[in-house]
């Protein structure tokens, strides 16, 4: 039987060598790129690289040898690339954001909101805003979208995920439909209450309407209450506001507590929501691209090649870049089956070079990069009651 310690101390000489010969590779690769800065030459030669492992693997013995040498070499190719992205490039290359003190916020400042008055939404932008601005409701996500992109507005306030039913994906789909960015982001504690005309009692109920979402967040209430329907809505606030203006014993609406005030309806029940931490967060967006000395967050979108592991080496240039992703989000692409693209979250400044070298690795690599903002997130200790 072989001794154990010594298959031990052949494997640490190996690994030294191999060490060894991958530091002398970066050194090359070091000159590779000073060549490449010189003559304009794209770090990205993917003929080449296909070539070369080809080459390799034939030199490997035996399907599983072949296999490995294939991916570890991708692995050094792509340590190499990242290397020279870093050494080559400007982030101005990847995003023309302008980088300002401040968000510029005044007494007076133009802001589009989703719903109608009394909305979740409502609540999150006098949150982050204040009150002493002037605020218009928008009975649609593209509406707010197109009052921002036009000037009409100078920012506007959307929902885009919740705690317990995930992505609003009509809004990550529009995004990219417009020019507008990301500007900031605010997370508020949601409670969806029942409300209903004063002196309903909850066994007369038969139609609940509601968004959606909150129709989602509510469906173990709606699933132990048998006798009512739900019913979608533009908005939860367009829902209380048509249980109002209907007076019928027989319609709730679920909503927030300030839609049970603005409508005069009364709160049958409170906080039916079956996550009790229900919070969504809400972006804030502009028609300028700007970031802050602050902003800590950032929003991407990326179209990938439609081969075998093409998402695993674009994800590489978080790991490899030590960014933490804190979201990802499939969308498929129009005209294309089967192919997506990928509404990314991670953390970092425009400014850091370890953000610089991610993105530069993946505009080379992507089919498509946009980046949608760079904002300050929210954290828990801004979680307001609505």
């Amino acid at each position: 039987m072989v001794d154990l310690s010594v298959s031990r101390d052949k494997i640490d000489e190996i690994d030294s060598q191999i060490v060894k010969l991958f530091e002398e590779r970066m050194e090359v690769a070091n000159e590779v790129a000073a060549y490449k800065r010189e003559t304009g030459k794209p770090v990205f030669d993917k003929e080449r690289e296909d070539s070369k492992l080809e080459n390799l693997k034939g030199q490997s013995h035996g399907e599983f040898n072949e296999r490995a040498v294939r991916e570890l070499f991708r692995q050094i190719m792509s340590i190499s690339r990242k290397y020279q992205y870093g050494v080559l490039a400007s982030i101005n290359e990847v995003t023309p954001f302008e980088k300002v003190d401040r968000l510029d916020i005044r007494s007076g400042s133009r802001v589009y909101y989703f719903g109608v008055p009394g909305s979740h939404t409502q609540q999150a932008m006098e949150n982050f805003f204040g009150t002493e601005i002037n605020a218009e409701s928008c009975t649609s996500f593209q509406g707010v979208m197109e009052a921002v992109q036009s000037g009409r507005a100078d920012y506007g306030v959307l929902p885009i995920e919740n705690s317990s039913t995930g992505g609003i994906t009509a809004n990550y789909d529009l995004l990219l439909n417009y020019d507008n960015c990301i500007v900031g982001e605010y997370v508020m504690k949601i409670d969806q209450c029942l409300l209903a005309p004063p002196g309903t009692k909850i066994e007369q109920i038969q139609k609940v309407y509601s968004h959606p979402q909150g129709l989602a967040q509510c469906s173990v209430f709606l699933e132990e209450h048998p006798g009512m329907q739900g019913i979608e809505c533009d908005s939860t606030s367009a829902a209380a506001q048509k249980v109002a203006r209907d007076k019928d014993d027989t319609h709730a609406a679920i909503a927030s507590r300030r839609a049970a005030k603005e409508y005069g309806l009364e709160i049958i029940k409170d906080s039916i929501q079956q996550e009790k931490n229900n919070c969504t967060r809400f972006i804030i967006i502009g028609n300028r691209q700007i970031y802050t000395p602050s902003s800590n967050k950032m929003a991407l979108v990326i179209e990938l090649p439609h081969k075998s592991g093409s998402l695993y080496q674009i994800l590489s240039h978080f790991l490899y870049n030590d960014l933490n992703m804190t979201l990802i989000e499939s969308r498929p692409i129009p005209g294309k089956n089967w192919e997506y693209r990928f509404f990314v979250d991670i953390e970092g400044n425009l400014d850091t070079p370890g953000v610089e070298n991610a993105l530069l690795g993946i505009q080379q690599e992507a089919t498509f990069l946009r980046v949608l903002g760079n904002f300050t997130a929210s954290t828990p200790s801004q979680f307001q009651h609505n």
